[in-house]
């Protein structure tokens, strides 16, 4: 019965995300979003003290950023003369708008909440937090009147904040989540660029997230301590493994780096050189603390350790969705299809 529920809790989640982003209304979207909320909730919640802490803090954001959304919309409809003559939607409740979405999403300087409330979560609440509560924020971003200046300042502080922000992480989940703020930088540029470029590294972006936590929900890791010993006796799941972290790193020519390579591409054919160059240097950064993951796993062969783990069939266990995110070589020629 409990599996009943979760499953029309997981139905009503996607639901809501697709009526926010397939409405012609803000306040349908606003409904979308509220419903995509109430849904999300009950799945968060387990018998741990963790959850418990993470869901009261993602409800109490997101009920935030649900009113200020809502009253932004409120603003924008007793004023609507104003709100369209105004140039690129530069006006307060515009702006409101763009914030209240941003804070959604968890990109910075409204990211707080993203570290802490995925530290309490299971590895498939996790991922289900840092991709598929993405999209409707970001899908609805796409159908605003974007503010360059506020657009421009918010991919910066969130490819710095997370690439700075997670060097010092020894929390996987939190590791994950900062990776994720990084990456929020990347596919807001790629969204000013291009709506099927985003789509791509969105989609990608998920595959990645999903091949990494799959693993860490199988051996039940949360700690960086505790990846030295689950690879020792399966040479070809550590070599996948670190495979895939250099692939969500960006590191060529691995699949991660095709989605950069477009933005990038397409960042420097609108002339945003500095732009371009800021993201690369901070995709640089957030690189490092990947190496540092999967230099420990590959060069570390240690068996005396006390962190628990649940290997079972593990050993032999390797998700045939990794071999997917190799290499992306030969998917280069889709840059010239966009």
């Amino acid at each position: 019965m409990y599996n009943f529920y979760k499953l029309i809790f997981y139905i009503t989640l996607v639901l809501g995300t697709l009526l926010a982003i397939s409405s012609s209304s803000w306040i349908i979207s606003w409904i979308g979003l509220e419903l995509n909320l109430l849904s999300i909730i009950p799945l968060m919640k387990s018998s741990t003290l963790k959850s418990s802490e993470a869901t009261i803090k993602y409800f109490i954001t997101q009920a935030i950023a649900s009113s200020i959304l809502l009253f932004s919309v409120i603003l924008i409809s007793l004023s609507p003369q104003e709100f369209y003559s105004a140039t690129m939607g530069s006006t307060l409740p515009m702006l409101m708008v763009m914030s209240a979405l941003m804070m959604k999403m968890g990109a910075a300087p409204f990211h707080s909440w993203v570290p802490e409330v995925s530290s309490g979560l299971n590895w498939m609440m996790v991922f289900t937090v840092l991709t598929i509560q993405k999209l409707a924020p970001m899908v609805l971003i796409m159908y605003t009147a974007m503010i360059l200046d506020f657009m421009f300042l918010i991919i910066l502080l969130s490819s710095f904040v997370g690439s700075l922000m997670g060097l010092n992480q020894v929390c996987l989940k939190k590791l994950l989540a900062y990776s994720s703020i990084n990456h929020i930088g990347w596919m807001l540029a790629s969204l000013m660029c291009s709506y099927s470029t985003w789509l791509i590294y969105y989609l990608i972006y998920c595959l990645m997230n999903f091949n990494i936590m799959i693993i860490f929900n199988k051996f039940k890791i949360s700690y960086l301590s505790q990846l030295n010993q689950i690879f020792s006796l399966n040479k070809a799941f550590k070599i996948m493994f670190m495979m895939n972290f250099l692939s969500l790193g960006g590191l060529p020519p691995f699949l991660g780096f095709l989605p950069k390579w477009m933005a990038v591409n397409q960042l420097i054919n609108i002339d945003m050189h500095t732009m371009a160059f800021l993201l690369i240097i901070s995709s640089l950064i957030s690189l490092y603390f990947y190496l540092r993951i999967t230099f420990t796993s590959l060069t570390l062969l240690t068996f005396e350790k006390n962190s628990k783990f649940t290997s079972n069939s593990g050993s032999s266990f390797v998700p045939i969705s990794c071999f997917l995110s190799l290499f992306s070589l030969p998917l280069f020629p889709i840059i010239n299809l966009l």
